[in-house]
């Protein structure tokens, strides 16, 4: 599309110019075609993305949407100034939450708003997105970009995210089959993932520097593994459900375990976790003992190193752990389901 007659001074001189907004459009385009799938009917431009829904195999089909923002996990991003990592948090966040119903995502859209359009940064923070996109097996087909002078600092910005999949409704997960004597595995995470960024920046009072100190037990500076983006589960848990019974997902996102695990868990069941079963990163040692944090404020704020809690039939645990790391997860019986009030317990 020619957009040579499209400019306006005056727009410009408020601060807002429409041109940077075609560059940054052609500059992401490589990076969008990486996620082209079947079933991927317009390019980006249009007023809406089309998707057409290929029907094989399902006789119910329904469709499952996710939203979610990166959070002030952006700050790290502009302190750093590495912008082509946040967007796979973006797509990890919405992608994460709609598998946990056993929905395949097909679709993504993101909305960034900046006080300045600079196209290459913008460009670099589609290219994060359009790498999520192909670790979810989905496609982008649109999105906006939002100058927005005097309402962002001109070197910020927010980026959020929405996606639809579809699942066959026989095929649904049913948290309602938990039963006591299920097992709960766990998931490793890749780090903090997209949660908690406001008491991190608090605890290592970002702002002052520090990010670019070098971290032993880390293996990288400390920006390098804050900044690490969030790990997306869709392809494993999914295959996985092609062989073995999976009754309930949980995505641990903010509010850690005590928030997330019991909402995959019918009333009068208690997710029982063997902490010593789990494998948590340095990281959150690192976080806990910077800020003298207690440790039930850890497991209600973080991951902890589990990103997402599969509950299977027990008899079906060990199967579970074996298809998970055969494609590529960090995979471990956790714990297990028992009757209790608690809703979680960890022992």
């Amino acid at each position: 599309m020619n957009h040579n007659n499209s400019r306006s001074d005056s727009y410009a001189a408020a601060g807002v110019d429409i041109t940077a907004g075609y560059r940054a459009v052609e500059l992401m385009k490589r990076h969008i075609a990486r996620t082209n799938i079947p079933g991927v009917v317009s390019g980006i431009g249009g007023f809406g993305g089309l998707f057409e829904l290929d029907m094989t195999g399902l006789t119910r089909p329904v469709l499952v949407s996710g939203t979610d923002g990166v959070g002030t996990k952006l700050k790290l991003a502009f302190l750093m100034d590495k912008h082509d990592t946040v967007g796979i948090d973006c797509v990890a966040m919405c992608v994460n939450d709609i598998v946990c119903c056993g929905a395949k995502p097909l679709t993504f859209l993101d909305y960034i708003a900046c006080g300045k359009n600079v196209p290459e940064k913008i460009a670099a923070i589609v290219s994060g997105v359009a790498e999520g996109c192909v670790q979810a097996g989905c496609a982008l087909i649109g999105g906006e970009t939002a100058e927005m002078p005097g309402f962002y600092p001109e070197d910020e910005y927010d980026l959020a995210g929405f996606s639809v999949g579809v699942v066959d409704k026989s095929k649904i997960f049913e948290p309602d089959s938990v039963q006591a004597g299920d097992a709960l595995i766990g998931l490793s995470s890749s780090g903090v993932h997209s949660n908690g960024f406001s008491l991190v920046r608090k605890v290592f009072d970002v702002e002052k520097g520090g990010l670019d100190v070098y971290c032993d037990d880390l293996g990288r500076t400390l920006g390098e593994a804050l900044l690490e983006p969030t790990r997306i589960y869709v392809k494993p848990v999914l295959k996985l459900a092609e062989s073995v019974t999976i009754k309930a997902v949980s995505h641990i996102t903010g509010g850690g375990f005590y928030e997330n695990i019991p909402r995959s868990l019918p009333d009068g069941l208690t997710a029982c976790i063997a902490l010593n079963k789990l494998n948590t990163p340095p990281l959150f040692d690192r976080i806990a003992k910077a800020g003298d944090i207690p440790a039930r404020d850890m497991y209600n704020t973080f991951n902890m190193g589990v990103g997402m809690c599969l509950t299977v039939p027990a008899d079906q645990a060990d199967q579970a752990v074996r298809v998970l790391r055969e494609n590529g997860e960090d995979a471990r019986v956790i714990g297990e389901v028992v009757k209790g009030e608690e809703r979680v317990e960890l022992v």
